[in-house]
């Protein structure tokens, strides 16, 4: 794999999926398992087969069906866990067994009632035993983000004796800050052994509002794959965002970082999980929300609509959005009103501008937005109407 490339890794049908209400049936995983596929993601986490009879037969038909990505089914570090995700992946063309255990004094303390020792002696056999049955074993260490760094290398290098080609390294609680979190990923590149064998992975969950900063931060200090979801969906307040992590390294080229996404199949991929899901994605939703492209301020409106660049950076095209939206309020200007005008087929000159606007402005003090249907009827009952169509 090429230094400055990251994989993506979605992990929208297992992590995504535990949103409470948010259950998918078979069919549903099947049908965004294919979109993710042609979207590019590198790795598809379709679940976690132990769990269910559905879920593991789900992910049995998600390994039937992908072409190009990895498939991948999570597992506790119990022996179980891994035969059954075997099992469920053993029709994929490139299977990975995601297994892994807590790491951090809470994990170990009150999850497992355990000691330092013992769990890296359970990381050790988990991945030993996954490698049985497939080459690419992922390991995670749960709750990284508040483990120790130094016991944390020491897990790594126990997981990557026994055999693991990706650490994943989960910011589990939303806690870290990016300079942690990119610190962590720093140390261990530097003071792991053998780390040169193994990938370092992000995944970083969303409670504080941190995980797109967190990862991007991640990368930039060694780690090249992002766990991520569409939409940023997720346990508790979510996890990162693809369409924001994606965005961010397209949109700065500098750090020489690069996905395989095809970014135009963003915003499509994001309507297909939203409706699938019967989560309602916020408006002011980054990359992928309603109003990410959208402008009712008359300073941005005249701006955008003199040189788009001027007030956004990215293309709404490279996303999948056909066009950036000019919506009318009371806040907007001139400008803005002579665009919509002018697209539903009124040719306004300054004079007559002025006096539409006045109308329209006693519109949009009783009305949130106002639609084409307004536009027409703001300038029927306008003084100039008569002059405007004989022009």
């Amino acid at each position: 794999m090429s230094d400055n490339k990251i994989q993506i890794f979605d992990t929208t049908l297992r992590d995504g999926e535990q949103v409470p209400g948010c259950k998918l049936n078979a069919n549903q995983k099947v049908i965004i398992a294919k979109q993710l596929d042609i979207l590019g993601v590198d790795v598809i986490e379709a679940g976690f087969p132990v769990s269910s009879p559905g879920d593991f037969k789900s992910v049995e038909a998600i390994a039937k069906i992908i072409q190009n990505a990895t498939v991948c089914g999570l597992t506790r570090a119990v022996e179980n866990d891994i035969k059954v995700a075997a099992e469920a992946l053993k029709y994929a063309r490139k299977p990975r067994i995601h297994t892994g255990i807590g790491t951090s004094d809470s994990h170990i303390k009150y999850k497992f009632n355990s000691n330092k020792e013992a769990i890296i002696q359970r990381a050790f056999d988990a991945v030993k035993f996954a490698k049985t049955f497939v080459e690419d074993v992922e390991f995670y260490a749960e709750d990284a983000g508040r483990t120790d760094n130094e016991y944390l290398a020491r897990v790594c290098e126990a997981a990557i004796k026994a055999g693991a080609t990706v650490l994943n390294i989960p910011d589990t609680t939303g806690y870290c800050l990016p300079s942690e979190y990119g610190a962590k990923m720093k140390y261990l590149k530097e003071n792991v052994k053998g780390i040169e064998k193994a990938i370092l992975s992000c995944h970083c969950h969303n409670d504080l509002g941190l995980a797109t900063a967190n990862s991007i931060e991640g990368v930039i200090n060694g780690a090249r794959q992002i766990e991520c979801t569409i939409n940023g969906i997720g346990e508790r307040a979510g996890n990162t965002a693809l369409e924001e992590v994606v965005m961010i390294l397209k949109q700065h080229p500098y750090l020489n970082l690069d996905t395989n996404i095809n970014t135009q199949y963003l915003y499509g991929i994001s309507q297909l999980v939203s409706d699938s899901m019967g989560i309602y994605t916020q408006p002011n939703k980054a990359i992928v929300g309603a109003n990410a492209f959208a402008h009712s301020s008359g300073i941005h409106q005249d701006g955008v609509i003199k040189n788009r660049a001027t007030y956004e950076i990215i293309d709404p095209k490279d996303v999948g959005v056909t066009e950036s939206a000019i919506v009318l309020t009371a806040r907007s200007g001139r400008a803005a009103l002579a665009y919509r005008a002018k697209n539903i087929g009124y040719e306004l000159t300054k004079l007559q501008l002025d006096d539409v606007y006045i109308n329209f402005l006693n519109f949009a003090d009783h009305k949130k937005e106002i639609n084409d249907d307004d536009i027409h009827q703001i300038i029927e009952t306008s003084k100039v109407y008569n002059e405007i169509i004989s022009a």
